[in-house]
């Protein structure tokens, strides 16, 4: 079946994006999925159509309203089983492995958050996932929501042309990718690695490790096994 998302915004007009384009698009075209975008205004009874209010206990900003967003949440997920995501910088960092779990599964229903946020009692009856794509603040949840179903398209069977280019990158062996070359042979002085022009693939994929290694180490540390 192929994965379905479903994304819960005020500005249904930002997608699909870039997702439009290029491998997302024509494999959208062929059906491997689909995207549907869906104004949380659509769900809401008064004449300003509002979906926030002021937050409880006093302060700046407005908060998305829990029984505007449930409803909403309700019409487009019914009894389904995809995963409910809320697009969050207070939720957990968004992996490479939990990529390939969602892009396993039958898709994903994408709330994108607003304001000063939502309404915690949504969140916690409603079950979302909280996901973040970094530790910095965005204007809203649309951007991050279109990183989200970039990475989680990419990896879908036969979207990309070369199945090994989603094996063979940052992350996906717990290292960040090694340094790539190509043609001209020599440019501005500087040549490419004599190993890989050698023709020894085992010495090609020895001196590609050791290269994520120590890109790793250089740069994120963090990722690397104390034993490493």
């Amino acid at each position: 079946m192929a994965f379905r998302a479903t994304v819960l915004t005020l500005y249904p007009e930002m997608f699909p994006g870039h997702l439009g384009t290029s491998l997302a698009g024509r494999a959208a075209d062929r059906g491997d999925w689909s995207l549907e975008a869906v104004n949380i205004r659509d769900f809401t009874e008064d004449k300003h159509r509002s979906v926030d209010d002021t937050p409880a206990g006093g302060g700046a900003g407005m908060v998305l309203r829990a029984d505007i967003l449930g409803k909403a949440i309700d019409a487009v997920s019914g009894d389904d089983d995809r995963p409910r995501l809320l697009m969050s910088p207070r939720g957990r960092p968004l992996t490479q492995k939990r990529v390939r779990e969602l892009a396993d599964g039958p898709g994903a229903v994408i709330v994108c958050g607003r304001f000063e946020g939502v309404d915690q009692r949504v969140i916690d009856r409603r079950g979302l996932e909280e996901v973040s794509i970094g530790d910095y603040i965005l204007s809203g949840g649309e951007p991050a929501a279109l990183v989200l179903l970039d990475a989680v398209v990419r990896v879908l069977p036969g979207v990309m042309g070369n199945a090994l280019s989603g094996t063979h990158e940052s992350f996906e062996d717990g290292l960040l990718e090694h340094p790539h070359y190509t043609r001209p042979a020599e440019w501005e002085g500087e040549t490419i690695p004599e190993v890989l022009a050698s023709g020894n693939h085992a010495a090609i994929d020895k001196w590609r490790h050791q290269k994520a290694m120590e890109l790793t180490a250089l740069r994120r540390p963090d990722l690397l096994d104390p034993e490493d």
